[in-house]
């Protein structure tokens, strides 16, 4: 009997960690017909990372690499580990190095994918850098992606993203899992964590600067101080975490306050809040943004966003950072009665917009040149 020989696709990434551009690339692998597409990973974490154990389960390889600019080292694991049809690299300016590294290495189709719209370091040295990076990138890769028109501009610059080798790339979510409430999970949920009265408030990310934790501590202090009962959901982990349960001691909200790490269940937890607050300094789309509007949940967010985050289902209220918290917590307060309840426009919504899992992986497929006659058989 034969046996379909797979084509292997390399990505590059910091470390395969829950957050936003780890789940969707998890997305994909988890629906990817993976008897045809096999994905690895280059990580620069020696640590073992949230997805580590599943890319592992579902066939993959994980590479630990330790320096982010060494083209020597992405050279040869790209050598010990290939072949691969297909180096996709998702490093932000350090994707120079690996559009570098897979042209030396012969790799024919060689991709650089935007994910933000800016950088937390704005130094000199930083600037020279990010230009000699994209240098590289703009002549190495045989294609560009964005999860925005911004962050495009933001990694290419603005005469790259009018290029033929250019194209938007939506994020993919399993949505359909997140439009059904799971009652039971979510009254044991709201039980748990004494949730069943006042409002219920909810932000989803790593705990850095980029995020504004303190942002919606300070919502969050300012709305107790007005006497509304108000509870704050923040999902996720980061460097930033004792930074911020020292500021909900000294708020005084930290009974308010539940600082709940990574979890798995995110539905549930999406399906306990009342409004999702997502006043982020910088942001290349929010992948969480398109989960909170699958589960229905009003969204209040910063100027930062990426208007292709927002499925225009009246759920999405932007809103500038210097309009300063007693602005934010009124619209909070306007929103708690909005939520979407007609799951088939939410559907729509998801397909039209090119969210869908289906048409993200077709897209994707193309994007990578693979083609029927070039999955080859073995005996």
């Amino acid at each position: 009997m034969k046996k379909i020989k797979s084509i292997r696709i390399l990505h590059v990434v910091g470390a395969m960690n829950r957050a936003g551009t780890e789940t969707m690339l998890m997305n994909i692998y988890r629906n990817i017909d993976r008897e045809k597409v096999q994905f690895d990973f280059i990580s620069y974490s020696q640590e073992e990372a949230h997805y580590d154990k599943e890319i592992k389960e579902l066939g993959g390889k994980v590479i630990k690499l330790s320096s982010t600019t060494s083209v020597k080292e992405l050279v040869n694991a790209i050598n010990e580990n290939g072949p691969y049809e297909v180096v996709h690299a998702h490093t932000l300016f350090n994707s120079g190095i690996a559009m570098l590294a897979a042209k030396k290495c012969g790799i024919k189709t060689r991709i650089s994918h935007a994910h933000t719209t800016l950088d937390n370091n704005s130094s000199i040295v930083r600037k020279i850098y990010a230009n000699g990076m994209r240098f590289l990138i703009n002549k190495y890769s045989t294609k560009t992606l964005a999860c925005s028109r911004e962050a495009g501009k933001y990694l290419f610059g603005e005469n790259e993203i009018n290029k033929p080798k250019y194209s938007y790339f939506p994020n993919l979510i399993n949505y359909e899992e997140l439009l059904h409430k799971p009652e039971r999970e979510v009254a044991k949920f709201k039980e748990e964590y004494n949730l069943n009265d006042g409002i219920v408030i909810g932000h989803i990310g790593t705990l850095k600067e980029s995020k504004n934790h303190k942002f919606l501590l300070e919502i969050a202090k300012y709305m107790t101080e007005q006497n509304i009962d108000v509870k704050l959901l923040l999902v996720g982990e980061g460097s930033l975490r004792k930074e911020l349960e020292g500021l909900t001691r000294e708020y005084n909200i930290s009974d308010r306050v539940h600082i709940l790490g990574i979890r798995e269940d995110i539905d549930v937890i999406l399906h306990s809040m009342d409004v999702f607050v997502f006043p982020s300094i910088f942001e290349g789309l929010g992948l969480v943004l398109l989960e909170a509007q699958a589960a229905g949940l009003p969204c209040i967010v910063s100027e930062a966003i990426q208007p292709e985050a927002d499925l225009g289902l009246n759920l999405f209220t932007n809103l500038k950072l210097d309009d300063g918290v007693e602005i934010w917590a009124k619209h909070i307060m306007k929103s708690i009665n909005k939520k979407e309840i007609s799951l088939d426009k939410v559907s729509r919504a998801f397909e039209e917009k090119e969210y869908s899992k289906d048409r993200c992986i077709s897209k994707l497929i193309k994007i990578y040149n693979i083609k029927s006659n070039e999955l080859t058989s073995l005996n």
